[in-house]
């Protein structure tokens, strides 16, 4: 059996030397997190998430040089891998935490990936999802449960 995409992102940072550590990471609260450590923030409304990795991520992963944004108009389901963000480190998945239709992508990281290291939850985000009516947020967490499961 292989191993969960959350213990290889733990193990991921306990081997790599993080530029940070874990406590006091950047947990905003406005926003709802996937254990697969991507951050959502919904639009009034709920229709739109704009999607990002977390500051977890980002220090764990080191500094990003490259980032396979997905296309537009492409319809994800929870958990299928949709972009790639490569670091001077490793290659890793980014896995849809909702199921939608991406409808918009962050091209400055085509030119600025190292974005995602320096605002991961403002203008660092990777896309914009229209939510599924029928979709299931209760995996997501709060930014407690966030910050609890990551020290864990």
């Amino acid at each position: 059996m292989f191993p969960s995409r959350v213990w290889l992102w733990q193990m991921a940072a306990l081997l790599v030397p993080a530029r940070g550590n874990v406590k006091g990471m950047n947990t905003p609260d406005d926003v709802r997190y996937s254990r697969d450590h991507e951050w959502i923030r919904f639009d009034a409304g709920g229709t739109h998430a704009r999607i990002g990795i977390t500051d977890y991520a980002q220090d764990a992963l080191g500094d990003v040089v490259f980032v396979d944004l997905p296309e537009t108009g492409r319809e994800v389901e929870v958990n299928e891998s949709f972009a790639e963000v490569e670091s001077t480190k490793s290659v890793s998945d980014i896995y849809a935490p909702l199921s939608g239709v991406i409808v918009e992508v962050n091209s400055t990281l085509d030119d600025a990936p190292e974005t995602l290291n320096e605002d991961p939850y403002g203008e660092g985000w990777i896309c914009v999802l229209e939510v599924a009516a029928d979709v299931d947020q209760s995996e997501l967490m709060s930014a407690a449960e966030y910050a609890e499961f990551t020290e864990g």
